[in-house]
């Protein structure tokens, strides 16, 4: 898959459960891929792409242990779940990921339709964001009051006079 890709379902997933971790899920949605160039650069031999640093069995454990853990606020566990991420949805397209470190066979979600580039990849990533947009939308803590990660109720905060006027105005069409 495409890291933007990657990004979409490692983002938007998390924004769901905790959006302050949204940057450390982020990185770590792209860590198994930059993880082969640092090895390759500390090791001094070519790291496979698709290899080591994709085994699902290591996102998965080093997710379990963080939460199992004591985390700083959950940093540790974010950043696994963006790498788990990643795997997992390399594991839908064609060429698959390897499930444990002696695995002989790719693991595939799905049967491993999806070729990395294609209408299908984004369409699955995409989809994901916008069932977790609905579901932000949906489930707004508090029955739709007070603070919301991202989307501001901007009536809400010029009603009970938090913000005046112009600010309402200048910012009650900005959804971001």
């Amino acid at each position: 898959m495409k890291w933007i890709n990657h990004l979409a379902i490692a983002g938007a997933t998390t924004a769901l459960v905790a959006p302050a971790l949204v940057p450390v899920a982020l990185l770590g949605s792209t860590a198994p891929d930059w993880l082969e160039w640092v090895l390759e650069k500390l090791g001094g031999r070519k790291v496979k792409h698709r290899g080591v640093t994709h085994i699902v069995l290591y996102w998965a454990g080093g997710l379990a242990f963080a939460l199992g853990l004591w985390d700083f606020h959950g940093i540790l566990a974010a950043f696994a779940y963006g790498g788990l991420t990643h795997v997992l949805a390399d594991s839908l397209t064609v060429s698959g990921v390897p499930f444990t470190p002696n695995a002989e066979r790719r693991f595939h979600l799905f049967g491993g339709r999806l070729r990395t580039g294609n209408a299908g990849e984004y369409g699955i990533a995409w989809g994901i964001v916008g069932v977790c947009f609905v579901l932000a939308v949906l489930f707004k803590p508090g029955g739709g009051s007070g603070w919301y990660p991202f989307f501001y109720d901007w009536h809400g905060l010029y009603q009970s006079g938090v913000v005046d006027a112009k600010e309402w105005k200048d910012n009650r069409l900005k959804f971001f």
